[in-house]
């Protein structure tokens, strides 16, 4: 599926349990953070060698997790009418030029933390 056809099945999915009333645009931000914190919840305690096995044996949640993370970030994107797809193009571009490569690669630093090698 594409990322039209994965927001249309959210939509109806959403549509056919008749939930739209409960989805206010902060409701459902809510609900992404929710989400986003159970992705967090799966590595909490974890480091190094034991977070890298701890995600390869729990791939399905880790999965099903980002999964309800999509969910929530198109509906939202749909029901405010932004084409996610142009706005991460969007963001894309801005994100290369605050971090250009021969600045940014290797590097952690904030874009305004960078400076000339």
């Amino acid at each position: 599926m594409d990322i039209n056809q994965i927001t249309a099945a959210i939509t109806a999915f959403r549509d056919a349990r008749d939930w739209k009333q409960f989805h206010t645009p902060k409701d459902v931000a809510l609900s992404l953070v929710l989400e986003a914190t159970e992705v967090l919840e799966l590595m909490q305690w974890k480091n190094g060698d034991a977070l890298d096995e701890k995600l390869a044996e729990n791939k399905e949640a880790l999965g099903d997790e980002l999964a309800d993370v999509l969910y929530y970030t198109l509906l939202l994107a749909h029901d405010q009418g932004i084409d996610v797809e142009a706005a991460f193009t969007r963001k894309m571009e801005r994100n290369a030029a605050k971090y250009p490569v021969e600045l940014a690669k290797g590097s952690s630093a904030k874009y305004t933390e960078l400076t000339q090698p």
